[in-house]
């Protein structure tokens, strides 16, 4: 195997591996896309300043996240079908995450449940929570989160209704993958994934089946998601919820200072600026162009966290540098969970962690919470403000 020198060549491993719908169902966005590319062409064109004859000596990525310490301020991000990707999927990777001191989030959406993952790990991890019309239901998650001991609560609020993806409409998305004849020809040249499949302990969502009743079919992500996602969801709902947990509550899915003050002022411990990694609405400005504004707009009075867009640990230094007291990785560790498994995603975070404290040092930095606007050098119009 060649070495992996950086996230790409663990996503080139990926489509390699694994089946196209599930690779499909990580590497796309929704409509036309455009918001998806622009949350890693934005990133590039902020510029980096080059600092010399600075004592490098000493650095560290040290941080906490909602109060917690990490290794590094990167999260990894709640990804739906995780266990589509490799077997056992959401178990390889918050193991990965606790072996490397960062946290991970489960997806509701998981196919390893949230009581597998607890079982499989030791360090406490975050659950992501959709809204659903079944009340009870989402009661019931709560408590089973509660029961695991999960450190904090992310409440997704971005997905009231799905986005439309035309890549998972055209492949069929579902979970365990239907046999059509289109992708039993795919699933035979995935053969190390349908061997290693075989003996996954789930392959369909762990914390839907057998946790619910009057769903006609669980197997596909867009039914699920017209039957029961909950699209009267309001800040009214979420106050609730928050009341409900008792514990650490993290708002995922802000992109817009006006919500963020909402976000605050129902007492979230944070927020993530995020839209979706591109998966809900097309056209909607790109996560790091909203930062600093929404940044600017709470202050102090809330942890401002950021995903969507990261694929490099001079991204996060980027949005570190803009405001963001965390950041998330999605798709850069799935690329790796895909393609190596568990070593897969801890070589992504390797490989992050590196390129954060390479960069950190030749801009002259030697703790991240020193990062700051005199590190970049950002286009005039690059952020978020526009006229009415």
């Amino acid at each position: 195997m060649p070495a992996i020198t950086n996230i790409l060549d663990l996503k080139k491993l990926h489509e390699r591996r694994v089946p196209r719908m599930f690779y499909d169902y990580a590497e796309s966005g929704s409509w036309t896309e455009q918001t998806f590319r622009d949350n890693t062409t934005d990133f590039e064109k902020i510029r980096l300043r080059q600092r010399v004859a600075v004592d490098m000596s000493g650095r560290s990525t040290a941080a906490t996240m909602i109060g917690e310490e990490v290794s590094m301020p990167v999260g990894l991000a709640p990804v739906g079908l995780t266990g589509m990707q490799c077997a056992d999927g959401e178990i390889k990777s918050a193991r990965a995450a606790e072996a490397f001191g960062v946290p991970f989030t489960l997806s509701t959406m998981s196919i390893n449940s949230i009581e597998d993952v607890a079982e499989a790990t030791t360090r406490p991890f975050w659950f992501q929570l959709y809204t659903m019309r079944d009340e009870d239901y989402v009661g019931r998650l709560i408590e089973r989160a509660r029961a695991a001991k999960c450190s904090a609560l992310v409440i997704t609020l971005d997905l009231q209704i799905l986005g439309q993806r035309h890549k998972d409409i055209r492949n069929g998305l579902s979970a365990p993958p239907k046999l059509t004849a289109k992708t039993i020809a795919n699933l035979a040249t995935k053969w190390g994934w349908g061997i290693e499949m075989l003996g996954a302990k789930r392959r369909e969502f762990g914390n839907i089946v057998g946790h619910v009743q009057g769903v006609s079919d669980t197997s596909e992500l867009s039914a699920w998601t017209a039957e029961q996602f909950d699209p009267s969801l309001d800040w009214d709902k979420v106050a609730k919820i928050k009341e409900r947990w008792g514990g650490k509550v993290i708002l995922k899915g802000i992109l817009d200072a006006e919500d963020a003050r909402m976000a605050a002022k129902v007492g979230a411990d944070a927020i993530i600026v995020s839209n979706h990694g591109g998966r809900q609405l097309d056209g909607a400005l790109s996560s790091i162009r909203m930062l600093r504004p929404i940044v600017d707009a709470v202050g102090e009075t809330v942890e401002v966290h950021l995903d969507s867009g990261i694929r490099s640990g001079q991204d996060v230094l980027k949005a570190l540098a803009m405001g963001a007291k965390g950041t998330y990785v999605g798709r850069a560790y799935i690329y790796g969970l895909g393609a190596m498994g568990q070593k897969g995603v801890a070589t992504a975070l390797e490989v992050i962690h590196k390129e954060l404290d390479t960069t950190m040092a030749l801009c002259g930095e030697t703790r991240v919470e020193n990062l700051g606007r005199h590190n970049l050098l950002i286009p005039e119009d690059f952020e978020g403000r526009w006229q009415d």
